[in-house]
């Protein structure tokens, strides 16, 4: 009897809680609407008006959407954002790995370290944007200042440099970030993988090689699609750092749409760009999830 009326209790207990469940994630679907799912319909209806911000919105069908598909600068923007996202994710993640392979070991000073490299995420991107520009700028910048003749160059003005410093400033900005998540991978994978590995003779790399890496699987794919679908909207370092120049060289979408909606005053056509990223954000999310494998809830020990 003891045993049955256990089990009543805990069948009652377990209907309570799945009727409890709901409610508790009630408050994050109430603000996932009210942030993002309603902003979202609302730049979707936008995109079929024209409005300056000013005066009444009219409805013009798809005109705003020919504007933005037809405009030629689009395929250029477009070409911009994809290059800083995939060169910012080439350049970020064997950074990331490395530091945050080192962090998850035994090192010396390893928490103060930790909290240096940590600094860069803390700050505001405006800010970096601009001691960046200031230290680059060629006539008193760092160069000037120390006399050193190869810091000295018009890193912002000419194309090649300045896009090559958008894509050091980003890096340097999110590489602490990422860090962090491979810094917690690493410390998941059993240690016993490794004194095992050294049984057998193994060194160091062959090591990091053979069973860290294959373990971060799906740290990697977490951080990648972090990485590159937060590449997206990369607006405010990019516009006070070269406000897309020189020429249109860092224009990328998200100040695009910027200036399109509130330095030309075409809302609608902003829109349009909004509801491009949207989609592009999303293609590369489903992207990502497939190559990570159909089980997003496996074990990163998988086959351990």
């Amino acid at each position: 009897m003891s045993a049955i009326s256990a089990r009543r209790t805990s069948s009652a207990a377990a209907t309570r809680g799945g009727g409890v469940l709901p409610w508790l994630a009630l408050p994050a679907l109430v603000a996932f609407a009210v942030f993002a799912l309603i902003p979202l319909v609302g730049v979707l209806l936008l995109s079929f008006t024209s409005w300056d911000t000013l005066g009444e919105i009219q409805l013009t069908g798809l005109e705003s959407w020919r504007q933005v598909l037809t405009d030629p600068g689009l395929p250029h923007a477009l070409w911009v954002t994809f290059l800083i996202m995939l060169l910012s994710w080439a350049f970020q993640t064997p950074a990331s790995i490395l530091i945050g392979v080192f962090l998850a070991g035994r090192q010396r000073y390893r928490e103060l370290l930790a909290v240096l490299y940590f600094i860069p995420l803390l700050l505001s991107s405006a800010a970096i944007a601009i001691t960046f520009k200031a230290l680059l700028d060629p006539n008193f910048g760092l160069g000037a200042g120390l006399g050193l003749d190869f810091l000295t160059q018009d890193w912002l003005g000419e194309p090649g440099l300045a896009f090559g410093v958008v894509i050091f400033v980003v890096s340097w900005q999110y590489i602490p970030f990422h860090s962090l998540l491979y810094q917690g991978g690493v410390r998941q994978i059993p240690r016993s993988l490794y004194e095992a590995a050294e049984l057998d003779g193994a060194g160091r790399i062959r090591m990091f090689f053979s069973i860290t890496l294959p373990q971060l699987k799906y740290t990697i794919i977490t951080s990648s699609t972090l990485m590159l679908v937060g590449s997206l909207t990369f607006f405010d370092l990019i516009f006070v750092l070269t406000e897309g120049g020189p020429g249109d060289a860092t224009r990328a979408l998200a100040l695009d749409m910027y200036k399109r909606g509130f330095q030309a005053n075409l809302m609608g056509a902003a829109c349009v760009i909004g509801v491009i990223l949207v989609l592009v954000g999303l293609a590369l999310a489903l992207l990502l999830r497939r190559i990570g494998g159909r089980d997003p809830y496996a074990s990163q020990l998988e086959g351990a």
